[in-house]
């Protein structure tokens, strides 16, 4: 089985999209599936560059706001799309941008299986434009994603039952399959660390800082918490929101709501984890989220999560209590659910290890079997 994975950038270390399309080709590999992919130059020359390498396309005027969001536009070379295609059993997409487009309409020419996962929302592309939550673009991008790419594909790979429901009530016409990205999970479950809320209680926030990720709403919530005083909030990610957010948490280490400081900075994949360890709890803010592994990741360490309720939000099918969710936006209910863990350490430390032990439903192992299966079951539709 060969399986071409087709996106725009895959090398950019802080974008979810790139960690996982990475992660899923290395295991299918392991599995003796031929995955190769097809996407914009590594920029760094002395990286692993794709299999299949595109030029970067730079987009007038927008170039800016899109560099620092993370994502680059690949140019068509329709002489390498055609290279690939002729070498693959099935073009699997990973967005919906024009070299989908191109991708799609060549490989249906040469009746090539098409399948597809669906990463991101219309929202994720145009909060990261400095467009509202909710604007006339969103219907229009979304049923142009839905014409031109995802309904030429005949599965979809959905990470979260929040996905495929709303893919089901936009009638998307596809094969739908609840696969998530995964994450690797240990032979042995992780031991969750006991951790009590006597002094510093470290609040962990992982994720690129932007509009759509929320990180204002953990800062507001330090307005309404009872314990805002022994509270370190560790935002760990980059973005162009960065400087307002550290701003913000200045103004409030300054009226002295915050007593500690709050922290920013980029870390590796290793610092991420032991920053998790350490964590009383993991904060999730984002507003529209197809998965999260950032939170995936975290549980794997035994922090217990508060995630963001809300219909576009698949992080929160993570939560196994009430007390780990709160309403999108709602400050006042974070800075409520905040204060509850901290004056419940007993339940907080034997929910640690419950979620510690949850993640093994998202190990890479199942998943990869799991899309395997999908890649097959498209293949013999195909063929019939």
């Amino acid at each position: 089985m060969k399986v071409l994975f087709v996106c725009n950038n895959a090398y950019n270390l802080g974008n979810g999209l790139s960690v996982s399309i990475h992660n899923t080709i290395r295991k299918l590999r392991e599995h003796g599936v031929d995955a190769r992919l097809m996407a914009i130059r590594n920029p760094d020359p002395h990286g692993p560059q794709p299999d299949f390498p595109l030029g970067h396309f730079k987009f007038p005027i927008f170039e800016p706001i899109i560099y620092t969001n993370g994502f680059a536009y690949a140019k068509i070379d329709r002489k390498m799309i055609a290279e690939a295609l002729a070498w693959a059993d099935i073009v699997h997409i990973q967005e919906a941008m024009p070299l989908e487009n191109v991708v799609v309409r060549m490989a249906r020419k040469m009746g090539k299986c098409l399948t597809a996962t669906f990463h991101l929302y219309p929202q994720n592309v145009l909060a990261s434009l400095g467009f509202p939550k909710r604007n006339f673009v969103n219907p229009f991008l979304r049923d142009n994603w839905k014409g031109l790419v995802f309904d030429k594909c005949s599965d979809i790979q959905c990470p979260t039952a929040v996905v495929r429901d709303y893919l089901e009530k936009k009638h998307f016409k596809a094969r739908l399959h609840v696969i998530s990205n995964g994450i690797d999970v240990p032979a042995e479950p992780v031991k969750a660390a006991t951790l009590l809320p006597e002094g510093t209680v470290d609040l962990l926030c992982i994720g690129r800082m932007a509009s759509e990720k929320s990180q204002d709403t953990l800062l507001d919530a330090m307005r309404y918490s009872r314990h805002a005083d022994q509270i370190h909030l560790i935002f760990a990610g980059n973005g162009p929101k960065a400087g307002y957010y550290r701003k913000m948490a200045q103004r409030l280490y300054a009226k002295g709501i915050l007593k500690i400081p709050a922290t920013f900075g980029f870390y590796t994949h290793d610092e991420l984890h032991e920053l998790a360890r350490k964590s009383y709890l993991y904060i999730h803010c984002a507003w529209v989220e197809v998965e999260g592994l950032s939170c995936l990741e975290a549980l794997r360490e035994g922090t217990v999560p508060v995630i963001a309720q809300g219909d576009m939000i698949g992080t929160s099918v993570f939560a196994l209590c009430p007390e780990s969710l709160y309403p999108v936006y709602d400050s006042r209910a974070l800075a409520a659910r905040i204060d509850w863990w901290i004056e419940h350490p007993e339940e907080r430390n034997r929910m640690a290890q419950e979620y510690a032990d949850s993640v093994c439903r998202y190990d890479n192992e199942k998943t990869i079997l799991s899309l395997i299966a999908m890649f097959r079951q498209a293949l013999d539709a195909k063929a019939q």
